[in-house]
């Protein structure tokens, strides 16, 4: 049952995307459904109907029909997640291998954002964890999520403008005899195998890696993904005859997981514009290295 609902914008919020501020103010509500709402002319801001992107300032005046009794965006689940920095805008938390980051048509429950939604409001809808980035199921590490719409609109600009520096573990079959290099090779997807590999009129893609640690039949690289396309990292290490251990789909030997870990993360803090240095070592399966 639809409810008619006053809200004033506070101050500080000043420049934020009408849509964003609904769902940061309705964090259960699906994102699809806030913006039908928006678009159908249930929303007014100051006795006028605004597209989603109008700019919101502070004192603004809102008034908004919307059902609250809708089924949640993101069911809180009591999943233990295992932080390595938080504070009033930010989280950055350690993925596990073999975790979704966010629901998807098949599976519903047991995601990050599941936990997320659970640790963040202890099972009320206050916050809207806010996805910055991602990372593949079967990867694990450092992962950051904003808290409010503000850090994460400031966020996803610096992951965009490439102010944010990443590195990554991976483990990877055969020797490889540089100490570092760079690997540039095009990627995109294969229609006929609905898979992302290289391809000759694919987006231009770059990383760079080092050797940490090696083997007889074993290296440790450290990448740095300077683009971020699909699968890059996967891609690019098996186009260079090392495949990742656990890659099996790209010729990977077979292994207890992924072999591949986000390990360091740098960045101007959002709002308190001090440098973050973060650094999440893998887990003992992935830390039996090259022995």
């Amino acid at each position: 049952m639809d409810e008619r609902l006053e809200l004033i914008v506070e101050t500080g919020v000043n420049k934020i995307r009408l849509d964003e501020y609904l769902f940061e103010r309705f964090a259960g509500l699906s994102k699809m459904y806030l913006r039908r709402i928006v678009k159908t002319g249930k929303c007014e801001v100051n006795g006028r109907h605004e597209n989603v992107g109008f700019r919101l300032r502070p004192n603004d005046f809102i008034e908004i029909e919307l059902d609250r009794t809708r089924e949640t965006a993101m069911l809180p689940q009591d999943i233990p997640i295992d932080v390595v920095y938080e504070d009033e805008w930010l989280l950055a938390i350690n993925k596990p291998a073999g975790m979704l980051v966010h629901p998807n048509n098949r599976d519903k429950s047991g995601t990050l954002l599941n936990a997320l939604s659970y640790y963040l409001n202890h099972g009320g809808y206050a916050i809207r964890p806010g996805l910055i980035h991602r990372l593949d199921k079967d990867t694990s590490g450092l992962l950051v999520v904003s808290k409010n719409a503000k850090a994460h609109q400031r966020m996803m600009e610096a992951f965009r403008r490439k102010y944010v520096q990443k590195r990554y573990l991976a483990l990877v079959s055969g020797r490889l005899a540089e100490d570092h290099g760079v690997i540039e090779a095009p990627i995109g997807r294969h229609g006929d195998r609905k898979l992302w590999d290289i391809k000759d009129d694919g987006k231009a893609s770059v990383t760079r890696f080092n050797v940490l640690e090696r083997s007889n039949d074993r290296t440790l690289l450290e990448l740095e993904p300077v683009t971020g396309r699909t699968n890059q990292l996967r891609i690019h290490c098996a186009h260079i005859g090392h495949p990742i251990l656990g890659d099996v789909d790209r010729s990977g030997p077979a292994f207890k997981r992924l072999c591949l870990h986000s390990w360091k993360l740098q960045f101007r803090h959002p709002m308190t514009r001090q440098d973050l240095r973060l650094v999440c070592e893998p887990d003992h399966t992935f830390d039996q290295r090259i022995s």
